[in-house]
């Protein structure tokens, strides 16, 4: 009776054995399949300045005349034309603008013009484009039929609209010392806003 005790036992111990080593394992787990992550490419805007454009401009401001003893200030407001040609170098931008506006000045009327030519120095900042500028500066009074020279210089800003339209302001100080060998000092500041198509 033991010895059959033990063979059962044996047995019992046999079949389990090999019930382990080959008959069930251990179920084996599949990563999920991982999706790519999509990385967005940051957009770079930019804009070629180079070339030539022409536009209009329309603007306000005033005007003191001085002749040392005293100061009259009078207010003007402008309209004109511009034309000029711009060089991107990558960060900045280098060019050159001749205008010519007419002006129309609280006693003096509507027959004055100035005519501008000077440089423009700017930051290339993708489609806007802040640039300083100046340069020679010519004064027609018609009210007293005398013209003379002087410079101006000021600070404006472009937005390209689209690659052969851009809108800007631009601020600009004139000055005109001894105007006509008469005494008096002219000095203007206008505001205008520009219009300009590129090609």
């Amino acid at each position: 009776m033991k010895n059959i005790v033990i063979t059962s036992a044996v047995a019992l111990i046999a079949t389990a054995t090999t019930a382990f080593a080959g008959g069930i394992a251990a179920p084996v787990m599949e990563a999920a399949p991982v999706a790519p992550v999509a990385v967005a490419t940051p957009v770079i805007v930019t804009n070629d300045w180079s070339g030539f454009y022409l536009g209009g401009q329309i603007g306000t401001g005033d005007v003191e005349l001085d002749n040392g003893v005293a100061a009259v200030e009078q207010d003007l407001s402008s309209y004109g034309v511009q034309a000029g040609y711009l060089y991107d170098l990558g960060s900045f931008v280098l060019g050159g603008e001749a205008s010519y506006n007419v002006l129309d000045i609280d006693t003096l009327g509507d027959d004055n013009s100035v005519t501008r030519v000077g440089v423009i120095a700017g930051y290339d900042a993708g489609r806007f484009l802040p640039y300083l500028t100046g340069g020679y500066a010519s004064l027609d009074v018609g009210l007293l039929d005398e013209s003379d020279d002087g410079y101006y210089y000021g600070v404006g800003a472009m937005y390209a609209v689209t690659d052969s339209l851009n809108v800007g302001i631009e601020y600009l100080d004139h000055q005109f010392d001894d105007f006509a060998s008469s005494g008096t000092d002219i000095n203007a500041q206008t505001t205008s806003l520009k219009v300009n198509y590129a090609f």
